[in-house]
């Protein structure tokens, strides 16, 4: 009857140290998040500030400013895991992976303009990073080490955690754009006006992101994430019900709000469950896989929505580049509900591969 007894309590200790793994996670996740939060709400009005009392081109020069600051400042960081000099970086993979992201996007934009264009870009793009996974595998079976281990694909949660992953910066991104332009465009507010209303989604933005660690706590990541895209879509939904009705520019922020809300709540539990589900010797390339997911969903939230604005196929550009934005969230709430209900925290212990 010991030993029983032995392997439960053990057990117990080892759930209790995977919750406050994954807590301290959320936490730190959760930092990083608020941190973009805050930056989404200064850009607008820093560069709206910049843009009107000089000019566009020194609003580029003050970013350029910033990322010299951010390059001198990145030489203090110090890595606690020493470079591998016998690791070579694959400089083939990184070529056509780039190079086949970079088609798939310029393809979607292509839409507005030659719609043979866009199936031409869109299939090329298709074929090259097709031939990077063939390079991929073909590393693999060498003994070589790719840019991209197989590995990472082969978890089914993580794969979902990154296709909610990459609809969220899809989303995130795709209504930034859109509600700039029509603020900017179709209701002639200045870049400081509009950067002032944005406040609402940063807000909301920040309030679930600082909380991360409470909701973690209380909720299971696959609750968080479909409350998140429920949260986003309805916010979507009466951004279009009040925008059509107030001139206030006020009218905007209940919308708003709960957009940022939905975002970030799900954001980090999102990027959780991907880096969670492998180990620790894995943890820098499924980091890197989960930002590159990030972007590649920011890229097409500005390419996707820019295409409709610009097409004009409606008299509501505005409004079906919203609709198509609220659909594809509904996307990532169907791909959300096909997680696990459990917290996962047996496997932020073990890890795949």
């Amino acid at each position: 009857m010991v030993q029983p007894a032995v392997r439960f309590s053990e057990r117990v200790r080892f759930a209790a140290g995977c919750r406050t793994e994954s807590s301290s996670r959320a936490r730190a996740f959760g930092a990083i998040m608020a941190m973009g939060g805050i930056g989404a709400a200064a850009g607008p009005l820093i560069g709206g500030l910049i843009t009107s009392a000089i000019s566009w081109r020194a609003a580029f020069v003050f970013q350029a400013a910033v990322l010299v600051v951010i390059i001198v400042s990145s030489r203090r960081i110090l890595d606690p895991i020493p470079p591998d000099p016998s690791r070579r970086f694959d400089i083939r993979g990184a070529a056509l992976s780039a190079t086949g992201l970079i088609l798939l996007v310029t393809g979607i934009l292509a839409a507005d303009d030659n719609l043979w264009l866009m199936i031409a870009l869109l299939v090329a793009g298709a074929f090259v990073l097709a031939i990077f996974f063939a390079t991929v595998r073909a590393a693999e079976h060498s003994g070589r080490e790719p840019l991209l281990s197989t590995r990472l694909f082969g978890d089914r949660v993580a794969n979902l955690g990154l296709v909610t992953q990459n609809i969220q910066w899809l989303v995130l991104m795709g209504t930034s754009f859109v509600v700039s332009t029509y603020l900017q465009v179709v209701r002639g507010y200045n870049a400081i006006q509009t950067g002032v209303v944005f406040t609402a989604a940063t807000v909301g933005l920040l309030m679930t992101s600082l909380s991360a660690a409470w909701l973690a706590r209380r909720q299971t990541r696959r609750s968080l994430i479909m409350t998140g895209f429920a949260v986003t879509i309805t916010g979507i939904a009466i951004l279009l019900a009040l925008a059509g009705r107030s001139i206030n520019p006020w009218g905007f922020a209940p919308g708003l709000l709960l957009i940022g809300l939905g975002l970030g709540a799900m954001l980090t539990p999102s990027v959780d469950i991907v880096q969670s589900a492998f180990g620790e010797h894995l943890q820098g390339e499924i980091s890197g896989l989960s930002r590159s997911v990030s972007n590649l969903g920011s890229s097409l939230g500005t390419a996707i929505a820019g295409t409709i604005l610009v097409a004009g196929l409606t008299g509501h550009a505005y409004a079906a580049a919203m609709i198509t934005l609220a659909a594809i969230a509904a996307a990532g709430l169907v791909a959300a509900a096909f997680l696990p209900h459990t917290t996962n925290a047996a496997r932020s212990g073990t890890g795949s591969g």
